[in-house]
Order: C-alpha cells, then structure tokens, then sequence
C-alpha cells in the first residue's frame, strides 16, 4: 500500500476505539483513491481496477452525503482537511 492505514486512521478519529466511523472510512478511501493515482498513469489500460477505483469513489461520495445529511460542520472540516471539493 502507498499510505499508512494506522496513521490515517489515528489522524480522523473522534476517540481510541473509532477505526469504522464515516469520517476514517472516508479519509481511508480518499489515501487509497490517491494512492491508485501513480497506477493507473503506469497501467492506463487496466480497465478491470478502474472499475474497482469508481467503486471506491461511489462509496466515498455516499459516506460524504451521509455526513452531510447527519453533521455538515463535520463534513465541512473533514472536506477541507482532506482537500476535497476544490
């Protein structure tokens, strides 16, 4: 993997025990999609992962909408933290 999962997750967490809340899945999916980056410039043919990177950007954009809907001040910083939305 291009990213350290512990230290993504110990930086958006709201307490010791949150590893599954929307706010890591989110910063989770956003280091994996950027981390897909450099492959997909290597391997521009290589359809069937792309399929798999559109499906991490689906569900990273349902979790955003979720936190939308249930805290927009926490989406808010949790957008600009991670560099979203330009």
């Amino acid at each position: 993997m291009g990213y350290d999962k512990g230290g993504v997750i110990s930086k958006y967490q709201v307490n010791s025990t949150d590893t599954g809340s929307a706010r890591v899945q989110v910063a989770l999916l956003t280091e994996r999609i950027r981390s897909l980056e450099d492959h997909f410039r290597t391997h521009a043919k290589d359809h069937h992962g792309r399929r798999g990177l559109l499906a991490m950007v689906n569900t990273r954009r349902s979790l955003l909408e979720y936190l939308k809907r249930t805290d927009l001040e926490g989406y808010r910083r949790l957008i600009d933290a991670l560099g979203l939305r330009h």
